[in-house]
């Protein structure tokens, strides 16, 4: 079977599950999915997730006029409605801004996946992550916090049965559900929330239904029916060449027919990768940029405030081993000397798109564009006085001794003005991403302060842009972000890594090629001039036929 699998993506933020799937392509260089339907209800990622359905219908290369876009020859965004009326309207029709859970949105979805059932049957797949900030172990320590929260009135508790609602109307060959680690120890009503989940997308369209599986290394082929453990079902994602430390839920929903035909180590495991990716592989040959003031924000500002936060950390040393401290002293430095001369630019300029020679070869090929001499949505956030100081300090901190510093590490002239300071209940509210190491895991929380996101370089001396944590995040450098630089942020954070999505796709167009081998075979060994497909009716089939499903 050649032709692409028709994919329905639910609660798609800016579309990172999509874009895996979409962009997917096997040994011979074909692609194998399509999306027929994304449904997001914040508009800005819907923004971000239409524009993105609309590229998708130029396969052989991107509009010129959006590369001109990107790269700065126009100072705005075409009006793709009007220079490419038929691509649009594609995308416009495949891509809502919806609600799920809203009787309006519910109608709508279910007379749209009547009409996607009707036209391609049971060869189907869905994906989707149902909101997830009351699982998340913050969101879950935010509601503990406020004596009004009440998680029975929490409607976010029980979006995953929008899902399960859709599973059961499409009855799909395969579904891949995506959520949050918190997910696996949540409870609602003294239950376990994840073993509803589980029951939900198992018993969707009857009693065992779906077969569920893992894609963590040790567990794939065996499904949860046969004893899998909820923390089974955990993906690391820095295991899967991903430059992040992303532990997330992944459930493999494979329709009970289906799986009846594959073989034992089916679905497979993703593949470990042979080295962990970096945060300098990704993100160490990026333009230097420097931080944005809150106040005055200036070139000469901006070094003045530097050399006062150089002062200031020299004065405050701590105590340290003889090279750690020449280490340290040698981060300080570095910073010094970016306050002399020209200052750095706050936003992307021209040149500098590519990757340092360290980067993994597919991932670099992934991520990089040719055709781009300029990085979008790479511009820096504005900070404090303090903050930058800290930020100086912290960096310089974690060259010298390879560790972001915790408060402790701290000099009292560079403590943060919290309560909480001196506790350990935020004891690395300044953290620094380490170059040799993954990133941590990047969240919609990078849209607050830059805090748990300072970049490596002293010299630069300012949390990540939207770009960087896109880079971590493994969006190719054309995708582009709508919004507010805070809603980028957010939309980034809330996003599955593509490279890992297209990871899982490889894996799912196996299942399903390999079912489809199984009917074609089932088809040839018969005499009948009628076979049930899997998911469907039973259809005429001429005798001799090899048609598959």
């Amino acid at each position: 079977m050649t032709d692409c699998v028709p994919v329905v993506d639910l609660f798609s933020g800016p579309g990172g599950l999509a874009e895996g799937f979409a962009s997917f392509k096997d040994c011979r260089g074909r692609s194998r999915f399509r999306i027929v339907l994304s449904v997001e209800m914040e508009p800005t990622a819907y923004s971000t997730l239409l524009l993105r359905g609309f590229l998708r219908k130029f396969p052989s290369g991107l509009p010129t006029e959006y590369y001109n876009f990107l790269n700065g020859k126009i100072s705005h965004e075409p009006d793709w409605a009007s220079l490419y009326p038929r691509e649009w309207q594609e995308a416009s029709d495949e891509t809502r801004c919806l609600t799920l859970g809203n009787s309006d949105a519910s109608s709508f979805v279910r007379q749209r996946i009547a009409k996607i059932r009707a036209m391609f049957g049971g060869r189907t797949v869905l994906l989707g992550g149902p909101p997830c900030q009351s699982y998340s172990v913050a969101g879950r320590a935010r509601n503990a916090s406020n004596a009004l929260y009440d998680p029975s009135n929490d409607k976010r508790q029980s979006l995953y049965l929008e899902y399960a609602k859709v599973l059961r109307q499409l009855q799909p060959a395969v579904a891949v559900m995506e959520n949050v680690r918190g997910l696996l120890s949540a409870r609602h009503g003294g239950r376990p929330i994840f073993s509803d989940v589980l029951d939900s997308l198992a018993n969707a369209g009857g009693r065992d239904r779906y077969r569920l599986y893992s894609l963590a290394p040790l567990h794939a082929g065996r499904p949860w029916q046969d004893g899998l453990d909820p923390k089974d079902f955990l993906v690391r994602a820095e295991e899967h060449g991903i430059p992040q430390k992303r532990h997330r839920v992944f459930v493999v929903c494979i329709r009970r027919d289906v799986a009846a035909t594959l073989r034992s180590d089916f679905p497979r495991a993703l593949d470990q990768s042979d080295r962990t990716a970096s945060v300098h592989d990704i993100i160490g040959a990026m333009p230097m940029l420097r931080s944005r003031l809150s106040c005055d924000d200036d070139d000469f500002s901006w070094q003045q405030v530097l050399k006062k936060a150089h002062r200031l950390a020299l004065r405050n040393m701590p105590s340290m081993a003889s090279e750690t401290e020449r280490k340290f002293r040698v981060a300080l430095d570095r910073a010094l000397g970016s306050t002399s001369g020209p200052a750095l630019p706050v936003r992307e300029v021209q040149g500098n798109t590519g990757f340092p020679d360290t980067c993994p070869s597919a991932l670099c090929e992934w991520i990089i564009d040719p055709n781009l001499t300029r990085l979008p949505n790479n511009e820096t956030r504005g900070h404090i006085d303090e903050d930058l100081a800290r930020y100086l300090y912290a960096a310089a901190y974690a060259f010298a001794s390879g560790r972001s510093p915790r408060a402790r590490d701290f000099p009292q002239a560079l403590a943060a003005r919290h309560r909480s300071w001196n506790t350990g209940k935020f004891d690395d509210r300044f953290r620094v991403q380490l170059p040799d190491h993954p990133s941590t895991t990047i969240t919609s929380h990078i849209s607050k302060d830059g805090h748990y996101f300072i970049h490596p370089d002293p010299a630069q001396c300012r949390s990540l842009t939207v770009r960087e944590a896109a880079r971590l995040q493994t969006f190719p450098d054309n995708y582009f972000f709508h919004g507010s630089r805070t809603q980028q942020y957010v939309q980034v954070g809330n996003a599955v890594p593509p490279y890992l999505a297209s990871q899982i796709a490889r894996g799912i167009i196996e299942v399903l090629d390999h079912q489809d081998s199984a009917v074609d075979q089932d088809l040839a060994g018969r005499s009948t001039n009628t076979v049930r497909r899997p998911g469907n009716e039973p259809i005429p089939i001429p005798l001799g036929s090899t048609g598959g499903s």
